[in-house]
């Protein structure tokens, strides 16, 4: 299946691993040739907007596809590289489907529903982990899947924290895979736009809600409450949401919770627009919320089930030693249990064999902050 390639994002010079097309008869650049300027001139000024191609872009700089490239940045991030092989999979998978709803293709929805019985399972087993890798991964690309996954993820935590039946906790994991699937059928000027938008194009974006709830529950016939997982979840617990400014109870539960999900997430991924806070920091800025925009009860068992040093998070102790977050409790969220990383002394344990220590008994020991890996990174 052709994939679709956003022309501004081109370089002179890109090769890719198969024949690029401008559309459905004519060659743009035969596979392994390099795209020039001027082919590039050319279809700005005939309006042309994508180019297509079976294969993939090829990194100028590694000489492999872009998607490889950006596996293996990924994979240092992760502790357990099959567990990354599992993640990055999913991602994969999930991009395309997108990629299918935004040509407007048929999908079958049991593909759906495997991914997302796959992410209820990965969950279920591995729950500490996939926070760890979503708050420390740095894959690039496939953003609208990336986030789709890790929205599922999280809305899973928090339903499973809520005691929701299995019926529902499946139905919220395909709903928050396709919460935003709307955006895909957005102008690609209007979703990569910089900046403020005009009051127009702040109209037509915030109209996707709508255009996800008709896919999921018109196109690939899902049941009432997966779609209103994308057609709500950008809706407020004080009603000052959108797109029908619905309140309290009258956002379905399932929403409620992919709302608090897809907040987070949004905070704690590199944007191109924005740098990513720390797990920390998205979660403090969470906790401000006030019964504003997300249900009470629903951030609550958000922060039961994350703490408020979330898993993964790199903390600063009040002796000067770094550690990471292996374990929370969800009665003492000040105090979780953690794994050395550089000790007071300025060891760095790069393999992983630092001292673990639960701060609920290590009573002399607390954090005195959470702070960005990029700190880590300077100071090695």
């Amino acid at each position: 299946m052709k994939k679709k390639y956003p022309v501004e994002k081109i370089e002179a010079g890109t090769t890719f691993t198969a024949d690029v097309y401008v559309d459905a008869q004519n060659l743009l650049v035969p596979a392994g040739e390099p795209v020039r300027a001027k082919d590039l001139e050319g279809l700005k000024q005939w309006g042309i907007l994508y180019v297509y191609s079976e294969g993939e872009q090829v990194d100028q700089q590694t000489g492999k596809p872009k998607a490889q490239a950006n596996v293996k940045k990924g994979l240092a991030a992760f502790s357990d590289h099959k567990l990354y092989a599992e993640y990055a999979s999913m991602v994969d998978r999930l991009k395309i489907i997108l990629d299918k709803i935004a040509a407007a293709e048929k999908i079958e929805p049991k593909i759906v529903d495997k991914l997302a019985q796959e992410v209820l399972g990965l969950v279920r087993d591995r729950d500490a982990e996939l926070v760890s890798a979503i708050l420390s991964s740095d894959m690039q690309g496939y953003d609208h899947a990336r986030a789709g996954i890790n929205c599922s993820i999280l809305s899973v935590m928090i339903g499973q924290a809520l005691k929701l039946p299995p019926h529902r906790l499946s139905h919220l994991a395909a709903g928050a895979l396709l919460h935003d699937a709307g955006m895909l059928r957005l102008p690609e000027e209007l979703v990569s736009k910089k900046g403020s938008l005009s009051p127009e194009e702040a109209q037509k974006m915030r109209a996707h809600p709508l255009l996800s709830y008709r896919i999921i529950t018109k196109e690939l016939q899902y049941p009432d409450d997966v779609g209103l997982v994308g057609l709500q979840h950008h809706e407020r617990w004080d009603g000052g949401g959108y797109p029908r400014k619905s309140s309290g109870v009258d956002i379905d539960i399932l929403a409620r919770i992919a709302s608090v999900a897809d907040a987070f997430e949004a905070m704690v991924s590199q944007k191109p627009y924005r740098n990513s806070m720390i797990g920390y920091a998205a979660m403090k800025n969470l906790l401000s919320d006030n019964g504003r925009r997300f249900d009470p009860e629903v951030l609550k068992a958000f922060i039961r089930s994350m703490g408020i040093y979330p898993i993964g998070s790199l903390v600063l102790l009040n002796n000067a030693a770094i550690a990471r977050v292996l374990e929370t409790h969800a009665d003492a969220p000040l105090r979780p249990k953690i794994k050395i990383i550089v000790d007071e002394f300025g060891k760095h344990f790069k393999d992983d064999t630092g001292d673990v220590l639960d701060l609920l008994t290590e009573k002399s020991m607390f954090i005195a902050r959470a702070i960005d890996p990029k700190e880590l990174e300077i100071a090695s």
